[in-house]
């Protein structure tokens, strides 16, 4: 591959990866190398005088050096300042991230991630390799442009990330989503979509990508244990699915609520036992090249600088960096000087100890929302309410005292990444049953929904409607009813990453108001 991207050369006892160009789209196939990125490897050359490419001189460029102050990874007060300069080796000056590339990003940097990725990931197959991108929503736009033709359906959960959405529905495609549980999409029910497939969508070509956010998930916070992916892997290899691993909160993985005594402090581990505390990425069983692995450095450190990078078999990254070359070039390159910096100075140890300490400081920014709405409302297991059919816990109210709890929204607590997704209950709700009587609205969840959100923001605390996450099945499939969503249902997605603990407890509060209002409880 020479350019095109860094390769592993260790574990050679594995196998390399299979041939699955097959699933490339016309676009891509078409793809020809840029021949303006293919001649700049012959400028590094020793004694070559170039007279080819329009390259601005670094004598030119107006910044000479940069500096910035980072905490120490440990979790100490204690901070240091790195310097960018234009001294030392080639391929570490500053002028050298601020000139063109070659579309793959730094090689140092590239070099780096291949290493982490080896050690905490362990790739079931030896020629994956790395090239960056800015940001893992162009990574997927690029996986798209890689993969699906337009019209093509598009394995996902059954509440998907809207981003990932908005780029699909212009090129004509169409989600498949597959039903899911506390762990994520079910295997079984992915079985019964791909198996069934040309019975339920006769003439249709079957999906051959899965799009998962399988930590964290985006909006539902859930995340999916190692059996879980096994299977999935499993039946992908079976019907010939490309799995495309979209893992931003990969570190930010919490233990069960319940399995968190309240007295217990929160401590660091060994960085050894905090990885094998994380379930395994779907590289871990990949075998054959068929995972496609968007990291990226936004939540992990800043998402400012727009940085990330793929893993994936050596066929898909020489076609990414074909489309790369021509739309968008290489990332930042003071955001690669910065990020490589970082983490020269912390090393991957002390990159993995931030990454640990940052994972418990989400995890009781996750505790402190769970407590405050404990507090503002009745939270009990969803076993207290079976017809429901509800997992994890219901917050619930009273209409009078003495009286019967009235369940107003369940969550299951989530196990990564900065969400608590919510389904509401509506049929007990005094001005749904009036909204609904009036016969007005075609689909009155939605109508209440967007009503209960002005409330919510009218009373300064804003969440995210759930409507944003619904896969799009196409016009004729928006509506509750179409969708075969449950009746008399909707959901809101709630953050714990931005606030303070004095924000988030004042915004529990004032959504517990006006959910009290609403249900017509004391």
């Amino acid at each position: 591959m020479g350019n095109a991207a860094i390769g592993c050369e260790a574990d050679q006892e594995l196998p390399d990866a299979i041939d699955l160009t097959h699933h490339l789209n016309v676009l891509s196939r078409s793809r020809h190398p840029s021949p303006l990125k293919d001649i700049i490897k012959f400028m590094g050359y020793d004694g070559m005088i170039s007279l080819a490419g329009g390259l601005p001189h670094p004598s030119l460029f107006p910044i000479h050096d940069a500096s910035f102050t980072v905490s120490d990874p440990g979790g100490s007060d204690s901070q240091s300042t790195i310097k960018l300069d234009n001294k030392g080796a080639s391929s570490q000056l500053l002028s050298a991230f601020l000139q063109y590339g070659n579309c793959t990003g730094n090689g140092e940097l590239r070099k780096w991630c291949l290493d982490f990725t080896r050690k905490i990931h362990k790739p079931a197959y030896k020629d994956y390799e790395i090239i960056l991108h800015p940001g893992n929503t162009n990574a997927w736009s690029k996986v798209v442009g890689l993969l699906c033709e337009k019209g093509d359906y598009i394995l996902c959960e059954s509440y998907t990330y809207p981003s990932s959405q908005a780029l699909w529905i212009p090129n004509g495609n169409l989600a498949a989503p597959i039903a899911m549980d506390e762990e994520g999409i079910l295997d079984t029910a992915l079985e019964e979509a791909l198996a069934t497939w040309e019975h339920v969508h006769p003439g249709t070509k079957r999906p051959h990508v899965l799009y998962l956010v399988s930590v964290g998930s985006n909006p539902t916070g859930v995340t999916m244990g190692t059996e879980r992916r096994c299977r999935i892997y499993d039946i992908c290899v079976k019907y010939d699915i490309i799995i495309v691993e979209d893992d931003p909160y990969y570190f930010i993985q919490y233990p069960d609520l319940s399995s968190t005594a309240e007295s217990e402090p929160y401590r660091l581990l060994p960085n050894d036992d905090f990885v094998s505390s994380l379930v395994p990425s779907f590289l871990r069983f990949d075998r054959q090249g068929r995972v496609i692995r968007l990291e990226s450095f936004s939540k992990t450190l800043a998402p400012g600088l727009r940085l990330g990078y793929f893993v994936a078999n050596p066929r898909f990254t020489e076609r990414l960096l074909r489309a790369t070359e021509v739309e968008t070039q290489d990332p930042s390159g003071l955001s690669q000087a910065v990020v490589l910096a970082l983490l020269e100075r912390w090393t991957t140890d002390g990159y993995v100890s931030w990454l640990q300490s940052l994972r418990l400081e989400y995890q009781r920014r996750r505790d402190c929302m769970v407590a405050a709405i404990r507090d503002n409302l009745d939270l009990v297991p969803a076993s207290e309410f079976p017809d429901l059919r509800a997992q994890g816990l219901v917050a619930a109210v009273r209409a009078a005292e003495g009286s019967a709890r009235i369940p107003v929204f369940s969550f299951v607590t989530p196990t990564g990444g900065m969400f608590i997704w919510t389904k509401f209950y509506f049929s007990q709700n005094p001005q749904y049953q009036a909204l609904k009587r009036q016969g007005a609205e075609s689909d009155p969840e939605q109508a209440f929904a967007s009503m209960l959100w002005a409330q919510f923001a009218e009373e300064l605390v804003l969440l995210t409607p759930g409507s944003y996450y619904h896969p799009w099945q196409g016009p004729d499939k928006t509506s509750t009813s179409a969708r075969g969503a449950d009746p008399d249902t909707s959901h809101f997605r709630l953050t714990f990453a931005m606030t303070t603990k004095e924000d988030m407890e004042l915004g529990i509060k004032r959504l517990a108001g006006v959910i009290q209002k609403s249900w017509g409880a004391v």
